[in-house]
Parts: structure tokens; sequence; C-alpha cells
């Protein structure tokens, strides 16, 4: 986070004595990124942050992870993966997430809630970024309460006690990090302020506004941390608290989660096709965010509105499809719900067909995610669980055993979205 906040009750001056209206003196604590060096927050306590009674193992979801090996690219239907939405009791916000996609710098898994909280959770390896395909609730947090809404990015700094409240059943598209997750620096002031050319301001963040207080004894938490001999490097304990991580009375500082709704954003628009780095959102280490919005499409008269073929010769292309008119990719599969896996290594693009159904568009109502990583994704054990074998071989038409793909378009598959 790169601006200021207050919230709640605070002293005069950083670590001096803040007490109560007894004459309690609370606790003081500093949570903050890269050591010292770095944004941070301090949030002042009633009891003991460190005050732990009991560790026992949390065994997480599968975490294993499988290589894209032979190379293809591929189709995951991740509607699939879970009940529709409200039918059936939903999942866990956090114990239900399938993992997907992954890499040793960021995971992607995907769940479908209901409307039990969560428990209280910790990721103590790096930032989550969860997209909310669908659904709305609060995130209560050590720092206060989020409200969440079909469309938002909900930030969580790492190490961050925090747990989900969906208000109804919610799609949940997490991005979990090994590192942590920041607008783009070129969009940033050499202080942090998001710039004019910057498609997003501060104004469209959205963070906890009053302290979130709760009272209790011996709470759990799960936390998420790094144990090198398990897969992935990634394992949980279940921490007990000798009272509620939820008894911060303020905090101030530049380090909190928050929200920015993806209608929020402005998109980036030119004469001629833009490249994806238009579309980014947010940066992680190795890895970043973009998000395709609705807009108005390239106005050269000779424009063609689709991508051109490319090479992903640094990075895996991972895109999310979240809303919108998929006509272009009729005969591929790819619809509401889908991701599509282009691996470095992999020339894709679209269809001769989709390239000339596009000439004269004026404006795409497509909604997506993507993400860019530049390491290889292997696929977790959702992402085997909901692929789509045909995809890989619609260019082409055909298959490895030469026989047809299905293809009701009569255009031999048409695998293009308009914004990969």
């Amino acid at each position: 986070m790169a601006y200021y906040r207050a919230v709640g009750s605070v002293p005069p001056k950083r670590h001096t004595q803040h007490r109560d209206e007894t004459g309690f003196l609370y606790r003081e604590e500093l949570m903050g990124e890269e050591g010292f060096s770095s944004d941070s927050s301090l949030l002042y306590h009633r009891g003991v942050p460190s005050a732990i009674v009991d560790s026992v193992p949390w065994q997480l979801p599968d975490q294993g992870r499988t290589p894209n090996h032979p190379l293809k690219p591929r189709h995951l239907k991740l509607h699939g993966l879970f009940p529709a939405l409200g039918e059936g009791e939903g999942a866990c916000p956090v114990e239900g997430r399938r993992l997907v996609l992954g890499n040793n710098d960021v995971r992607i898994s995907y769940v479908v809630t209901g409307t039990d909280a969560s428990p209280i959770y910790r990721n103590a390896i790096g930032d989550e970024c969860v997209y909310v395909q669908e659904g709305s609730g609060t995130v209560e947090t050590v720092f206060g309460v989020l409200p969440y809404r079909t469309g938002d990015y909900v930030l969580v700094p790492r190490a961050t006690d925090h747990r989900w409240v969906p208000a109804e059943p919610s799609r949940l598209y997490a991005i979990e990090a090994n590192s942590h997750i920041a607008p783009p620096k070129r969009y940033l002031s050499r202080y942090g302020q998001l710039l004019e050319h910057a498609p997003y301001c501060e104004r469209d963040l959205h963070g906890p506004t009053e302290p979130h207080l709760v009272e209790g004894t011996d709470v759990e938490v799960l936390v998420k941390h790094r144990v090198s001999n398990l897969p992935g490097g990634v394992g949980g304990s279940r921490l007990t608290y000798a009272t509620h991580p939820f008894d911060v009375v303020g905090w101030d500082g530049c380090l909190y989660p928050h929200t920015f709704n993806v209608e929020d954003y402005m998109p980036i628009t030119g004469k001629v096709h833009q490249p994806p780095p238009v579309h980014q959102v947010f940066e992680g280490h190795n890895f970043v965010v973009c998000n395709f919005v609705p807009r108005k499409v390239d106005y050269h008269p000779l424009a063609i509105p689709v991508p051109y073929y490319h090479s992903n010769v640094d990075s895996d292309e991972v895109m999310f499809y979240v809303g919108g008119d998929y006509e272009a990719r009729k005969g591929s599969g790819i619809n509401i719900g889908s991701i599509s896996l282009h691996p470095g290594g992999h020339a894709h693009g679209p269809q001769p067909s989709a390239i000339e159904a596009s000439l004269g568009a004026e404006a795409f109502e497509e909604l997506a995610v993507m993400i860019d990583t530049f390491l290889p994704l292997d696929l977790g054990e959702a992402g085997l669980a909901s692929e789509d074998p045909a995809y890989a071989w619609t260019w082409a038409g055909r298959g490895p055993d030469r026989s047809d793909i299905d293809d009701e378009s009569g255009d031999g598959g048409s695998a293009v979205y308009s914004n990969s």
C-alpha cells in the first residue's frame, strides 16, 4: 500500500505509551515488510500478539504439482470443480481452495463457497490477491472489516490475520504470492503516489475504516508458512492464541488490506492493438496481474482488433474468463469460468476466421483476469481434474490421432480471446 491511513485510537508519537481510560497499557506491534526497510503499520493490541498456548500441524489441501510436460496449451474448466453456485453447502473460503496452477513464485487456486465463515487464517508466505468472480460478503481482519462484492480484488498483505464471511455463495479466484503484490512501478512516483497516467488512483482503493474488536480466549489461527521438505515448500500449522487476534484498538501506517473493483479500472486504448502490459493492474516477484475490461478498441482504419500471434518466450500466460461474449472462441470450448494456459515456448493467437470477424469492431465487452509468470507453471490437482484434453489441437482442427476436432463453427476451432 502506498499511502498513509490512521484508524481508531493511536498515540501522538510512535513507540510511546498508549493507555486506555483505566491506565491499561496497549501492546504496540510493528507489521513491516522487508525487515524494517519498507512499508509498515503500527497496531495497538489489548492482548499480547505473540502469546500462543498450542501449535499443531494443519493439513493443507493438496499442494502437489505436475509439470506441463509434454508441453502444450491447456484449457481448464473451473466451474466443473464445485457444485453450481448456490447448490449444496459450498466449500470453506480458505480450506476449500483447490490448487489449479503454481510454481515457486505464485499459486492460483479456486473455490466456490457457501455462507459459512472461514476459520481465522494467516498466509505467512506472501501476499494474497483474491478476485471475486461472483458473490459478496466481508473479510474480517486484524485491521478492521472489508466489504467485498463481485469484481473486487481483495488484497491481503502477508501475515495478516483474517477470515472470510460470505453473505452469499461466492466464486473466489485466489492468487497467492511468495512475495508482495503492489501496483506496477511505472505507475508510481518515487514516493509511491499513483501518477496521472495510471489506470486507477488512490480513490479507488478501499481499506478498513474502523477497528474490529472481538473478545475471546484460546483462539485458533490457521497459518500457511514455509516448510522446506513439503510439496511446493508450503506447510500449515494451527496456532492457538491466548487472546483473540482481533483485539486492535487502532493502527496507522502504509500497510493494510484493501479492495479494488475492476469497474474502477480505466482501460488504456490506442490507434492499433495494444499489448498486454497496458492492461496491468498489479505485480509480484516474477509475475504480473492484468485485467481486460470492456472498452473501445483500435481506431486506425486498417486496425485488426484481435491480437497478433505471439510467442511467450519468457513467460507462461494464464487467462481467466470472467464475463462477456465469447462468440469469437466458438469451437474451442472456452467460456465463462474457463482458464487458458499458453506456456512459454508455444506461439498462440487467433484463428484466421476470428481475425476477419473482428474487423470493424468498435468495442469489446469481455472481462478477464490474466496472470503472466516468468517461471513455468505446473498443474495442481484441480488443474488436472478440470482439463479439456481437446483444447491443444483446436488451432489445427485435429488431434494426434489425426481425427477431426468437433467444431460447430466449421473453422477448425477458434482459439482466440480478443485480449490474449
